[in-house]
């Protein structure tokens, strides 16, 4: 492994759509300097001035060759940009040697940026925001407590349920928090996950929707692309038989019956099609400042010990947004802006690194955003 690159104290913060919130605010603390990347430098100045953050970071106008341009050694680069144009983004950051971090899963494309970026000592931060990101951090630290209350041998269930809906449901049971593109896209994915001890795939997931009662509230929720890989990356122990492990999606309940008409287009619709309609409906379904967003967190692991002894956990976190920011904003940018601090202070080593590897820094990052306002209940029966 190599040195770690000192970070500069530098940060270029790339894009300022539905996700950037408060969590850009708190770089303006900590950071010695952070620069607002937008499609224009008017578009930047007035996205800083809607977040209160007029004078407080530098607006540029984003192009790849411009923020090359600008980057040094030790800077990090924050990218709010939609997955694909991420191992772009790495690449420059290779190359200046300048850390990079996200708050999307890690594709393909950005795991073979990997070894270079670890080789030019540089940071390749992932999966640090909401979902995926605070559901990592709820994960490890579950499975740390039951694994040291039943011991190694053990059959259990995980269910992992994120959800951005309206804090006042509406006719179509959803209010876009991201493009609606990326909805549609992620509704087209197959998702493969477990369920009765047995690998199961549902090539449409919505056709999969069942309720599940959430703290007395019952929403309806789906899995999600593949939940599978996710078993060892928290952690579960390898001696532990699984009987259900599902990472999904919440929704209202009623969702399922009010997007009738978008299912059918999904299963009939080609890619030009798809593009078409995530237009209509972003037009039909405009998000304002009016509307107030609400996001769902439920992640929950029950294990039963072969001596017949049970332990169950569940964090949730169910917030809403208000006239400053959108609860989403919230919750993605305060992850990322926490996983960024920790590279300004040199905590992280070179090459990939998710919001949560260990049990440890799930309890420690956990405490912070506790400690900085996010709120979030965990409860525990044994």
């Amino acid at each position: 492994m190599s040195d770690v690159v000192r970070a500069s104290g530098t940060v270029h913060w790339i894009g300022a759509g539905l996700s950037t919130g408060s969590g850009l605010a708190q770089l303006c603390d900590t950071a010695e300097r952070v620069r607002l990347w937008h499609r224009t430098e008017e578009r930047a100045a007035q996205a800083l001035a809607h977040l209160g953050l007029t004078g407080r970071a530098e607006p540029r106008a984003f192009e790849l060759a411009a923020l090359t341009a600008e980057l040094a050694p030790g800077d990090v680069v924050v990218s709010m940009l939609p997955a694909p144009e991420h191992a772009a983004l790495l690449a420059v950051c290779v190359r200046r040697q300048a850390h990079f971090a996200c708050s999307s899963y890690v594709s393909d494309a950005v795991l073979e940026q990997v070894p270079a970026a670890e080789k030019a000592g540089i940071v390749v931060l992932t999966e640090a925001g909401l979902d995926p990101g605070i559901d990592h951090l709820f994960a490890h630290s579950l499975v740390a407590r039951a694994r040291e209350a039943i011991g190694d041998d053990a059959s259990y269930s995980l269910t992992s349920y994120c959800g951005g809906v309206p804090a006042v449901p509406n006719d179509f049971r959803y209010r876009f928090s991201w493009a609606p593109a990326g909805v549609l896209g992620a509704l087209r994915s197959p998702a493969r996950y477990l369920e009765d001890g047995e690998e199961t795939t549902a090539e449409r997931p919505w056709e999969v929707t069942r309720p599940h009662v959430v703290d007395g509230e019952t929403f309806e929720v789906y899995p999600n692309r593949d939940s599978v890989p996710f078993i060892e990356q928290y952690g579960l122990p390898a001696s532990w038989t699984p009987r259900t492990f599902v990472r999904g999606t919440l929704r209202l309940e009623g969702w399922l019956q009010a997007w009738d008409a978008v299912f059918e287009e999904l299963k009939a619709g080609d890619d030009t099609r798809i593009a078409a309609l995530a237009r209509e409906l972003a037009a039909t379904y405009p998000t304002t400042d009016a509307d107030h967003d609400r996001v769902v967190l439920a992640v929950s692991l029950d294990v039963r010990g072969d001596t017949g002894r049970t332990w169950s956990g569940s964090y949730l976190l169910d917030l809403v947004g208000d006239e400053e920011e959108s609860a989403m904003a919230r919750c993605v940018s305060r992850p990322l802006s926490l996983a960024v601090r920790h590279i300004l202070s040199d905590d992280l080593p070179s090459g990939l690194n998710r919001a949560a590897e260990t049990a440890e820094r799930s309890r420690e990052w956990l405490s912070e955003l506790a400690g900085e306002g996010l709120e979030f209940t965990l409860r525990v029966d044994q």
